[in-house]
């Protein structure tokens, strides 16, 4: 009995044992299913995070390859159209060739017109001379007669000998001979004097027609348009900083009045003009003015202008058909756009008289090539500034030989303001080509030179003193702004190089009104944050 009891008991033990056991299972499975659904949940809330961040790179890497297209089709597009410009370039050069073939092939019909006509004047020429040969043979004869005659006249009147009638007949026939002959030199000396002056007006007034001459008239201001007044007060800057600043750096004079959207640049140099210029459109375009960028903008114009001067230069020399000239000739050359004399700018009429000694050697069967060479180089000694000393002719002299030009176009460019006598027929056509170019109505205007040689000596009596780095004639000659250098020169020293330098312009120079010289000390410490 207590063995069935234990049995049961041990049974009913067994079976709580199973019912607690599972109940425990059946917890920690539906704690087991929570974690797995929560890890399951997590894992797709972590899915969807990362679907969307992958969207959204996948966005940001399509529009940085979209800006990367349109960056690659901006650069494309930009080298096509420079390659444009490039072709249209060459096309005008190519058309400038045909011209200048054109031009030559003319030259020669006309030479071979001239050459024709020399041979009929030859012609009629050997018929004169045979004219006057007969004309001499039937004067011998005469003149045979008459001695016969005397001969015998003499033997009956003067009973002279024979060998005495023939030296008395001889001196007559001599002295009759002499007379004509004389009279027949006069002759043709007049008609060869009367032919040579004819065909040297016919050469020159050939030489006038054929070239067309523009006018160029000198300007001392350069105007900029603004896109709107608002650009005026971002120009003139705080309290008016960079207008002071651009005026200082470009030693250019900006003026800014009412009228509407205009700013005035005003400076005798048109090299620091056309700088300043084209600065002035740079910032504007960018926007970004103050005094940094203004120095940063205007050194980089300054490599552009220089760049654009040996640019003129190569082109003047390809349109005049003259090869082999040194690189340095040639910026030289650019510089002439920039250069003026009695307002006539220099490189136009560099360019007028190098054409019209071609014409002049072409009519005379000379070396067109070597004239027009030697009329372009022959105010090559005006393009240099005034560090050099002496005349222009001897300083272009100087320059051409140093760069190997031969010894016609050294001579030529020496002597044709008569300095130096002149060696070549070259020469003395560079003389007349000069003297047309020069005389012409409207080419030059003496008021303009000398203002430009004032304003000019201005700059030269300041920029002499020591310790001056800079010196630029501003307002129209009205004032004169030095800037110098503050290691060298001290505050105490600006008003006694102030007063120097006026006294010295008040003696050298005769001017209207006054001039108001300005002395700059300033020192600038810059870092980099």
């Amino acid at each position: 009995m207590n063995f069935v009891i234990g049995l049961v008991g041990l049974a009913i033990g067994i079976i709580l044992g199973y019912i607690y056991r599972k109940n425990i299972y059946e917890t920690q499975i539906k704690n087991l299913n929570e974690e797995v659904k929560r890890i399951i949940e997590e894992a797709e809330r972590k899915a969807e995070s990362i679907l969307k961040e992958a969207e959204n790179e996948k966005k940001e890497i399509l529009l940085q390859a979209k800006e990367e297209l349109y960056r690659e089709k901006r650069e494309l597009e930009e080298k096509i159209n420079a390659k444009r410009i490039e072709l249209e370039k060459i096309e005008t050069k190519i058309s400038q060739k045909e011209e200048l073939i054109e031009l030559k092939s003319k030259q020669l019909e006309q030479k071979e017109k001239e050459l024709k006509e020399l041979e009929e004047s030859i012609k009629k020429e050997k018929e004169n001379i045979e004219k006057v040969s007969v004309e001499l043979k039937a004067k011998e004869e005469e003149i045979e007669n008459i001695k016969i005659s005397l001969k015998k006249k003499l033997e009956e009147i003067a009973k002279l000998t024979e060998e005495e009638a023939k030296e008395i007949i001889k001196q007559q026939v001599l002295d009759e001979a002499r007379k004509e002959a004389y009279e027949m030199v006069r002759i043709i000396e007049e008609e060869a004097k009367e032919k040579a002056e004819k065909k040297a007006k016919e050469i020159i007034a050939t030489a006038i027609q054929r070239y067309s001459a523009d006018e160029v008239i000198e300007n001392t201001v350069s105007v900029v348009y603004l896109p709107s007044d608002e650009m005026k007060g971002r120009i003139i800057g705080r309290e008016g900083r960079n207008i002071r600043a651009f005026e200082s750096i470009t030693g250019v004079d900006l003026i800014i009045d009412d009228t509407p959207e205009v700013v005035v640049l005003s400076c005798h140099d048109p090299i620091r003009r056309e700088i300043a210029k084209r600065a002035l459109e740079a910032l504007i375009k960018d926007g970004r003015i103050h005094p940094a960028r203004i120095e940063e903008v205007v050194k980089k114009k300054e490599l552009e202008v220089e760049a654009h001067i040996k640019e003129v230069g190569e082109s003047v020399v390809f349109e005049l058909g003259i090869g082999n000239i040194h690189p340095e000739l040639v910026k030289l050359i650019g510089r002439l756009k920039y250069r003026t004399s009695y307002g006539q700018n220099i490189l136009e009429h560099s360019k007028e008289v190098a054409v019209f000694c071609g014409i002049m050697a072409a009519e005379l069967g000379l070396d067109a090539s070597l004239a027009k060479r030697i009329g372009l180089l022959h105010d090559i000694g005006k393009a240099v500034n005034h560090e050099v000393e002496g005349s222009h002719a001897i300083i272009g002299a100087d320059l051409t030989k140093k760069y190997g030009e031969n010894e016609k176009v050294v001579n030529a460019i020496a002597s044709h303001h008569g300095e130096v006598e002149p060696t070549s027929i070259e020469a003395i056509l560079l003389i007349a080509a000069d003297t047309l170019s020069a005389a012409r109505p409207g080419a030059r205007r003496e008021v303009v030179e000398a203002y430009l040689k004032r304003i000019t000596r201005m700059e030269e009596i300041a920029s002499s003193y020591k310790g001056v780095e800079k010196a630029y004639a501003i307002q129209a000659g009205r004032e004169l702004r030095v800037i110098v250098i503050p290691e060298e020169i001290s505050d105490e020293e600006l008003h006694f190089l102030a007063k120097d330098i006026a006294k010295r312009l008040q003696e050298e120079l005769t001017y209207p009104g006054n001039i108001k010289v300005h002395v700059i000390r300033e020192t600038r410490a810059v870092e980099v944050a």
